[in-house]
């Protein structure tokens, strides 16, 4: 079956003034649906094609398919993306905000930390908050490199600091765009879910 643009996860203005409509409609309906359309050409006529999207990016990973990898975890590092997205109002609890506070000291302190590698990331890529060795770590990977390539690395949380996800409401002001999108619209409830998961998957181990 082809790739799919999934739907966004909100109404297109649910992220306004921190994420406005048209930044969506360009950033989603235009860049990710790009990549989308790009993978199912690089996909047609092979056996990789019926794959579920996680396997191609590893396949592709392990046979140095660059073209075939950048699109394809540029859809899945997107998808994820909105979903760490959210209308305002949300904040961690439970065992999540156990988790930040055990690793980071605070909920300032995770969030500055992660605002700081997304600004200090060199030229285009992606901010993660991921579990790592059984704990919390904040990294980054550079242009669509993805967790899920990586054995061992759960994402919890992406900020995406490639230039067309801030570019038309905050011009180059990268800085302006993590602040703003981490103090006020990140889908926490997510973020928890895959905490979960991520320990559920380390007990069955």
């Amino acid at each position: 079956m082809a790739l799919e643009l999934p739907p966004l996860p909100f109404p297109i203005d649910a992220l306004a003034p921190h994420m406005s409509r048209e930044t969506l409609e360009f950033h989603h309906g235009k860049h990710h649906k790009a990549y989308v359309d790009k993978a199912n050409t690089l996909l047609e006529g092979k056996d990789l094609a019926a794959k579920p999207l996680e396997e191609i990016i590893r396949a592709a990973a392990k046979s140095g398919d660059k073209p075939l990898f950048n699109n394809t975890a540029q859809i899945w590092n997107h998808s994820f993306f909105w979903n760490c997205l959210a209308a305002p109002g949300q904040k961690p609890e439970g065992e999540l905000r156990k988790e930040i506070d055990k690793s980071f000291g605070s909920l300032e302190a995770l969030l500055k930390k992660l605002q700081d590698e997304a600004v200090g990331h060199f030229a285009s890529g992606w901010a993660w908050l991921v579990v790592k060795d059984g704990a919390l770590a904040v990294t980054s990977y550079h242009d669509a490199d993805t967790p899920i390539a990586h054995d061992g690395v759960k994402p919890l949380l992406t900020l995406d600091v490639w230039e067309h996800a801030y570019y038309i409401d905050y011009r180059n002001a990268r800085p302006k765009f993590a602040e703003a999108v981490l103090n006020n619209i990140v889908n926490w409830d997510f973020v928890a879910r895959q905490l979960k998961a991520a320990q559920s998957l380390k007990a069955a181990q």
